[in-house]
């Protein structure tokens, strides 16, 4: 049983050490608001999230209150809108109409994000899911809290490279339509491999045809923690050091389920999973890299970050799974470039590279992730690097995820600045060889041998 008394341990880490809960995600099943009219489709969508979320926002300002733990989002996911429009949407327009009502509703309830404007096509696309993934520049445009995402692979089905090369488009065409705001719509749009029904994470978040009606799910974080706890252990060996993450990771994951099993029982909501990842943020003292610097890099990049990075986020697991029966989402360590001081540093300073990042995701929670490119970056380069991200989470069994901003206007040396949480990035190097007569091959990679487990 979680207890006052493990609350008032954590107050270090919440009031020096950046502790917080990164998200309450309330997911939300739009099964039953199908219809073959878009417009009462969207009235249906409208009325369940507004019925449903009213309170999220309240409930979580309460806890905060209650047990003093910082709650930085409140947010939405909903059942992938390409199920839900499929009955009735016969053109990109439609989509977008259902992208506005996801917006009005979130605004109405208050909360930071709403995911789930979403397409699953790791074996093949439907005409409603080629109709929504073409209106995601669009509807991303028009809308402030609209978060995208499209699974185009998994372990089971193997790739699906018709939508690798479609996304490699549509990610330009999206960066085209927010280019007067540092192509910001790019920000909200994830490319997937494997993805997870349970992710409180934006931007790929939504609720899975799997889960309950409405499910609350709780994103944790505390990459400052883990740093402050590594500090008083500098010099010493590897198995004081796991232990050391270890232990902290489960304190950091026991705030979560707290809250979390509070949140479920104010809301009448049954309580989902606890994502224990270290989510960075552009703070001074939470981040990542810094972590890493504290192992005994000088910055990520240098040689041995990606065994650093591997040993960080088993021990961050094997400390959470220990805190709480339900672990799910994404789980262990994220290394945005644009949310994380330490990594912008290490980009600018000239040790980390987009193929170092791309070697550090083989270990990590995510992937290539809030990486700015330069504005001139080819559809089909795009597409290449999506491709090998999603080759690395098919083959290794682990979600993989590509959100890449090229920043129209913008070259190597320039920055973006997006605000928030979002941070600022620079623009960093792309291979110029072309990849174009691969990604133009039709069809699918297949699975690989090892996902024959039946």
């Amino acid at each position: 049983m979680i207890n006052i008394s493990e609350v008032i341990e954590t107050n270090q880490m919440i009031e020096k050490e950046n502790l917080d809960v990164r998200t309450i995600t309330l997911g939300i099943s739009l099964l039953d608001c199908i219809d073959s009219d878009v417009d009462k489709l969207c009235g249906k969508i409208h009325e369940k999230i507004v019925t449903k979320a009213g309170n999220l926002v309240n409930t979580g300002r309460e806890i905060e209150k209650k047990y003093a733990i910082p709650i930085v989002n409140k947010r939405i996911s909903v059942t992938p809108i390409a199920l839900i429009g499929a009955a009735c949407c016969k053109e990109t327009a439609d989509y977008v109409k259902i992208a506005k009502t996801l917006d009005a509703a979130a605004k109405e309830v208050g909360v930071n994000f709403i995911g789930g404007f979403s397409a699953l096509v790791s074996k093949g696309m439907t005409v409603s899911d080629e109709l929504l993934i073409r209106s995601i520049p669009e509807a991303l445009a028009v809308t402030d809290r609209v978060c995208s995402s499209v699974n185009c692979g998994s372990t089971k089905t193997g790739l699906n490279m018709d939508a690798v090369r479609l996304m490699g488009q549509i990610v330009r065409e999206t960066a085209e339509k927010t280019a007067d705001r540092d192509s910001l719509g790019c920000a909200k749009l994830v490319v997937f491999c494997n993805a997870p029904d349970d992710n409180p994470f934006m931007a790929g978040a939504f609720h899975g045809v799997t889960e309950a009606d409405a499910v609350i799910n709780v994103g944790v974080s505390g990459p400052g923690v883990v740093k402050t706890a590594l500090e008083k252990v500098r010099g010493e060996s590897f198995e004081i050091l796991c232990e050391t993450i270890k232990r902290t990771a489960f304190k950091v994951t026991r705030v979560g389920q707290l809250v979390a099993r509070e949140a479920s029982d104010r809301l009448g909501v049954p309580f989902g999973i606890i994502d224990l990842s270290l989510a960075p943020t552009p703070a001074v003292g939470d981040s990542v890299a810094d972590i890493l610097k504290e192992i005994g890099l000088e910055h990520p990049g240098a040689p041995g970050t990606t065994a650093a990075l591997a040993l960080l986020n088993d021990q961050v697991k094997k400390g959470g799974v220990m805190a709480s029966s339900y672990v799910g989402g994404l789980s262990g360590a994220f290394i945005p470039v644009s949310e994380d001081q330490g990594m912008i540093e290490a980009v600018e300073a000239g040790a980390l590279s987009l193929e170092k990042l791309e070697a550090m995701t083989c270990v990590c929670s995510v992937g290539l992730d809030m990486i700015a490119i330069p504005g001139d970056t080819k559809a089909s380069t795009i597409s290449g690097i999506i491709a090998d991200e999603m080759a690395i989470g098919m083959v290794n069994q682990k979600t993989t995820a590509v959100r890449l901003i090229p920043a129209i206007g913008k070259k190597v040396g320039d920055t973006v600045e997006f605000g928030g949480l979002l941070g600022h990035a620079p623009i960093m190097q792309v291979n110029g060889f072309s990849c174009e007569e691969f990604v133009k091959r039709e069809g699918r990679i297949p699975a690989p041998i090892h996902s024959f487990k039946n």
